[in-house]
């Protein structure tokens, strides 16, 4: 199901008097909404990005004529130099075979004209990139995965595609990229803004936190990521990122997830997991070089992701975000003051 457009709301007098819509039925509260800011009289009032929570500046467009496109990225020593990332929105890491991970790299606020290497898809991706209605950019897939992909409803584009090539100066499979400007083209839908991927919220609002400065995700034997608050933000202190095309973290969110097997093996043997991301599990939000602890829950595959503490809702500071779904069983999450 494709999205519904976004309602962009006026000021109708300079007295601040705002025209209210009907709302719909009960289940409209657990839908994310876009966020706004109130502006002078007579003027529009600016839209927020859907994957970051930043406001729209200038003249932009929040509802490009595009879905969202998640391009699947190795996340080997084989993939270095990684392109592109620097211009995500927002990056999840999932678990894949022998321990290794792989990213789901969301673009919509920009489109790189190379991004990659480009690699396959798994059924983690379904309950990963169905919030955000997001189209996936892959090199392909296992039959029974692209089953499952198709039947959940996943627009999907692999090599072959317009925009997919390989790249002559680098060894197979790691050597497919991706145009998502020509992607795009392909990708065409009605211009409309994604429903908010994470219950964004304001920077004051973020509760204090016990200090957290260094920060070691472990998934479980295989690989751990490592970030490093540097006083703005996070950085990946083992990434594969090319120079200057890193990922600009401002928050890292640890979700503690339940991991099953999908059912198959890869070409070497390997027991292919599944990451189950529906439920409710432990949440670490790292943010401005501290860590609050809470929960998050996912009624389905398709519901957006919802935080709490104790106190009540809990949200994530506006910025670009990097989503660690760590496994519950075996995974590990540890982090210094220093």
């Amino acid at each position: 199901m494709r999205r519904a457009p976004l309602t962009i709301i006026s000021l109708l007098t300079a007295t601040g008097l705002l025209l209210a819509g009907c709302g719909g039925g009960d289940d409209s509260a657990d839908k994310p909404k876009a966020a706004s800011q109130e502006v002078a009289a007579s003027e529009e009032i600016a839209s927020t990005w859907p994957l970051t929570g930043l406001p729209v500046e200038g003249d932009e467009d929040v509802a490009k004529t595009h879905p969202v496109l998640v391009t699947k990225i190795d996340n080997t020593y084989s993939s270095s130099p990684q392109l592109g990332l620097g211009q995500a929105d927002l990056v999840v890491e999932e678990l894949v075979e022998g321990g290794l991970t792989r990213l789901a790299a969301f673009f919509y606020s920009q489109l790189p004209a190379k991004v990659g290497p480009v690699r396959s898809m798994r059924a983690s991706d379904i309950g990963i990139v169905s919030p955000a209605d997001a189209s996936v950019v892959t090199s392909g897939a296992a039959g029974r995965t692209i089953a499952r992909i198709k039947g959940a409803g996943i627009q999907f584009f692999q090599e072959g595609a317009p925009g997919l090539s390989r790249d002559t100066s680098r060894s197979a499979p790691y050597n497919v990229f991706a145009d998502l400007t020509t992607v795009a083209k392909t990708a065409e839908d009605d211009a409309a803004r994604p429903d908010d991927y994470l219950p964004w919220g304001d920077e004051k609002d973020f509760p204090g936190g016990q200090k957290a400065t260094k920060i070691a995700a472990s998934f479980g034997g295989g690989h751990t990521t490592n970030w490093t608050y540097d006083g703005k933000g996070y950085v990946n202190e083992n990434t594969y990122a090319a120079a200057g095309d890193h990922f600009p973290a401002d928050t890292v969110l640890v979700l503690r997830v339940q991991v099953g097997d999908a059912g198959y093996l890869d070409p070497a043997g390997n027991p292919v997991p599944e990451t189950k991301f529906t439920g409710k599990g432990q949440a670490m939000v790292f943010h401005g070089g501290k860590l609050v602890r809470g929960t998050w829950s996912k009624s389905d595959l398709k519901a957006p992701i919802k935080l709490s503490t104790k106190a009540g809702d809990l949200t994530v500071p506006a910025g670009h975000t990097w989503v660690e779904l760590v496994p519950a069983a075996n995974g590990n999450v540890t982090f210094t003051k220093r």
